[in-house]
């Protein structure tokens, strides 16, 4: 592990000033927005200075959980085991739990599958199928259930990608099977809650996310060809919206604003905007846009206004409520894009590496502060997490923290 200029930081941890946990994939809610503030509304040259860096964590894609004094990061070792590894707030390992066999694929090899954290406990899914609740304090698999087989589905071309969502005492995901294609876990025990059957599909690569539309919570996810909403109380299957994709790639989670579901997919399909009934028990489409086909990137709603990286190469700014393009910027392509303090941090993959900040303007692209990753192995293609003054990108085998607060 490399660091530098780690007083002062520690400081900021110590005191938990402006430090904004995200103990999930995309932030505190699953929305691309991140709690932290106090942070840089510019970048120097060059772009923030690197406080530390981590490698020897492992292929893979699964972006930083933080939680209390410890950061949460997986990857996969060369004999194909999924590994958990338990970082401190200065990037020290702390602790590594092997947890099981993770996705040996050519294209893309590793978990993709960012762990969800409560207290000591971390739950994930591997890329092949199998959800896993670790003990932290022991470093131990607490369960592991096989959801192919419990379920009855089979593996999707490039593996499970979601990251599971904790509601209560349920951990929820998608097996995609014919005894259960979006499924409730006890997060103690690893049995079966409720299983959602009556309506059938496929696995896809989103992560499912809980929105209050009129004080009502409404449980969202993509499968291979449909938007599903459930009740997460009950499991039952409130409506479902056709959304075909080629390949059936559904990754993007839903985002939503003032009564509209937004939902994106790569390959020219775009995005669809649905308007909820007042019960949020029905949905009507109101439009639909093909110029930001977000493949996997994340898409962030702000002030009326969504920000994402199309699949076509280029940065797009559309208005929520009429579909609107403001407009359409080749300067930055295919990013994964997050939110913290007022600002977009958007990181270009799979090659690129380049990370940018942007001030979100629907008049027009306004970048503030740009630098390319260079440490790390194989493809730029994690989701950056903002936390404690810091932005952490993972890279393959690596993991760094930029600082970025203001000073």
């Amino acid at each position: 592990m490399k660091q530098i200029g780690l007083t002062a930081l520690a400081l900021l941890l110590a005191t938990g000033i402006a430090t904004g946990e995200t103990p999930r994939f995309r932030g505190p809610a699953g929305d691309g927005h991140f709690t932290a503030t106090g942070l840089l509304s510019s970048w120097p040259e060059g772009g923030p200075p690197v406080a530390w860096t981590v490698e020897g964590i492992g292929e893979g894609y699964s972006s930083v959980s933080v939680s209390g004094e410890r950061l949460f990061v997986t990857g996969m070792d060369e004999d194909q085991q999924g590994l958990l590894f338990i970082l401190d707030p200065e990037g020290n390992k702390t602790g590594r739990i092997v947890y099981g066999p993770e996705t040996p694929d050519a294209q893309a090899p590793g978990p993709r599958s960012t762990p969800t954290v409560e207290d000591d406990r971390a739950y994930l899914i591997s890329g092949l199928g199998v959800a896993y609740a670790l003990d932290l304090g022991r470093q131990a698999v607490l369960w592991q259930v096989d959801l192919f087989k419990r379920f009855g589905a089979e593996n999707i071309t490039w593996s499970l990608a979601e990251s599971p969502l904790l509601d209560g005492d349920k951990i929820i995901c998608t097996p995609g099977g014919t005894e259960g294609v979006v499924v409730a876990l006890n997060k103690m025990t690893g049995e079966t809650v409720w299983a959602m059957k009556e309506f059938q599909d496929r696995a896809s690569y989103c992560s499912p996310v809980i929105i209050v539309h009129n004080g009502r919570r409404l449980l969202l996810t993509m499968t291979a060809a449909n938007i599903l909403c459930l009740d997460p109380a009950t499991g039952a299957l409130l409506w479902n919206h056709p959304h075909r994709t080629e390949y059936d790639i559904n990754a993007v989670s839903p985002v939503y604003g003032d009564g509209i579901l937004y939902c994106s997919s790569g390959y020219k399909s775009g995005g669809v905007a649905l308007k909820l009934s007042d019960d949020g028990g029905a949905v009507t489409e109101l439009w639909t846009d093909n110029t930001l086909d977000c493949q996997h990137h994340g898409v962030v709603l702000i002030d009326g206004y969504i920000y994402g990286g199309a699949h076509r190469n280029s940065f797009v700014c559309l208005e929520l409520a009429t579909g609107k393009v403001m407009w359409n910027e080749k300067k930055i392509s295919q990013a994964d894009t997050v939110c913290a303090d007022g600002m977009l941090y958007v990181y270009e993959g799979p090659r690129k590496g380049i990370v940018s900040l942007v001030k979100p303007n629907p008049q027009g692209l306004d970048i503030q502060g740009q630098f390319t990753v260079t440490a790390g192995t194989n493809k730029h293609w994690a989701h950056p997490t903002v936390a404690r003054g810091l932005l952490f990108i993972r890279r393959g085998d690596a993991v760094i923290a930029y600082d970025i607060r203001a000073k």
